[in-house]
């Protein structure tokens, strides 16, 4: 389908109507043959003596991705799109994971070497520094995996801190102060929790950089942190600029995602870049492991950074989520963290399919722990990746909201996490509307919370 034009909405031109009929057209098909789409950009308007046609590329941005989720296997343009459009196309194939990386650029040929006599010096690409040495969280998670789980291949209940991972999500505040995030990173930290999870602008929303946090909180709190990386708001170039800054200043947990697009966001007309996805970032990170830069140079230096990724056990394409999870994997991935998940079937799924994979690879079970009803609902309905089935908010709308809500959540949790606790290194719990000491308290039965429970989390880091 191409262009825009007739009656209706189709009438107005642009990636809009172009969606509706693919909509429909991809309904039709079911898969039976690809369908491409090529939208104008826009019904034109007089303006002067000339016609200027109305969608920018940002536009064309949004329509490409929404285009690619729907199941539309090729997007172009047509009418009145330029250059900037089509980049715009090619950035959201890279979201989806077709298309290429921005690659380093092609060797000399050897002919043209000898004409100029210039002599090349072999790349020494170097072997990564063992995982378990990098970081404090990574030789927990090492040992956890190694030990308890034994790579993945029995299933064991943690005795408790001392065995079992746990990162719970801190953000900044609005504003400019760290004094609260900071203040809930100590008192994590004293219940037995290993790190702090800081995002990178959560839901295309505009906070203190996460870095500036994560430095504050190790520096203040005395606590490890994992900082999120998105590819949404910077380029290559800003990228690798700010690993390098990271890495200087002992922030070398990482959580590499793509990003939300900013429509979501305070700021729906601020640009997305993409020149990567979360796969090209991860081979960008994995290349510095080795000493290598994005060009394929040696850059003065070997990172030590443990990668991370995320993942999304009830995604509605599940088979492109896991094939996107291998192509992860693959691309130097050390730990999987997933979204929150009150299904057990769709966890236990999801956990069955990783430990199948040719090189499984830890998971920290994604947990949320719920609020109230509304807290339930909102989930459920407009926020991406989340799904909340009809009896959990069942149990939620009686009991409503206050402190019985808060309570029911936590067991909603808790029984989640029992169910797991046995074949995961540990847990990654994201607190609703700032309950962190009730999110906490998720993991009082495991031996968290207590007067202990600091000292048994060290003892077990020594060991």
């Amino acid at each position: 389908v191409n262009c825009g034009g007739g009656g209706g909405r189709v009438g107005e031109g642009g990636p809009a109507a172009i969606y509706d009929v693919a909509e429909e057209m991809v309904s039709a098909l079911q898969g039976s043959v690809p369908v491409i789409a090529q939208p104008n950009a826009g019904h034109p308007k007089r303006v002067g003596h000339r016609n200027i046609y109305m969608a920018t590329d940002e536009y064309f941005l949004v329509y490409a991705k929404r285009l690619f989720k729907l199941g539309v296997r090729m997007v172009g343009g047509c009418c009145g799109t330029r250059p900037d459009h089509i980049a715009s196309a090619a950035s959201a194939v890279r979201m989806f994971g077709g298309g290429g990386d921005i690659l380093p650029p092609a060797a000399p040929a050897e002919g043209a070497l000898k004409k100029k006599a210039v002599a090349v010096k072999p790349v020494v690409i170097m072997d990564p520094i063992p995982v378990a040495q990098r970081t404090s969280l990574a030789a927990k998670v090492r040992r956890v995996w190694e030990g308890r789980l034994a790579g993945g291949t029995r299933r064991q209940a943690p005795l408790g801190p001392e065995d079992f991972v746990v990162s719970v999500e801190v953000n900044p505040s609005p504003g400019l102060s760290t004094e609260k995030p900071v203040g809930i990173a100590k008192m994590l930290r004293a219940k037995g929790v290993d790190v702090v999870n800081i995002a990178d602008g959560p839901r295309a929303t505009v906070r203190m950089s996460n870095t500036a946090l994560g430095q504050a909180m190790m520096t203040e709190a005395g606590t490890e942190a994992i900082i999120h990386v998105c590819c949404r708001d910077r380029n290559l170039l800003g990228l690798m600029s700010d690993l390098l800054g990271n890495y200087t200043r002992e922030l070398h947990n990482l959580v590499i995602i793509t990003g939300d697009p900013p429509k979501m966001g305070d700021y729906p007309k601020a640009t997305a870049v993409f020149d990567l996805d979360s796969v090209g970032l991860l081979k960008l990170v994995s290349g510095l492991n080795q000493g290598i830069d994005p060009a394929g140079r040696e850059f003065g230096g070997q990172s030590k950074f443990f990668a991370a990724t995320g993942a999304e056990p009830g995604a509605v394409d599940y088979t492109r989520e896991m094939r996107r999870l291998r192509d992860k994997i693959d691309a130097g991935a050390e730990m999987v963290m997933t979204q929150p998940v009150y299904d057990p079937a769709v966890m236990r799924k999801f956990l069955d399919d990783v430990s199948a994979f040719p090189k499984p690879v830890p998971v920290l079970i994604g947990l949320c722990p719920l609020v109230s009803s509304r807290n339930a609902d909102f989930l459920h309905n407009e926020v991406p990746g989340m799904s909340v089935p009809q009896d959990i908010r069942d149990r939620m709308s009686a009991v409503g909201g206050g402190p019985d809500g808060i309570a029911e959540g936590v067991k909603i949790a808790k029984e989640m996490l029992d169910q797991f606790k046995d074949e995961v290194v540990g847990c990654y719990i994201m607190p609703q509307l700032g309950k962190y000491e009730q999110a906490a308290s998720v993991l009082d039965h495991m031996g968290y919370g207590q007067p202990d429970s600091v000292a048994r989390r060290d003892a077990g880091n020594v060991a």
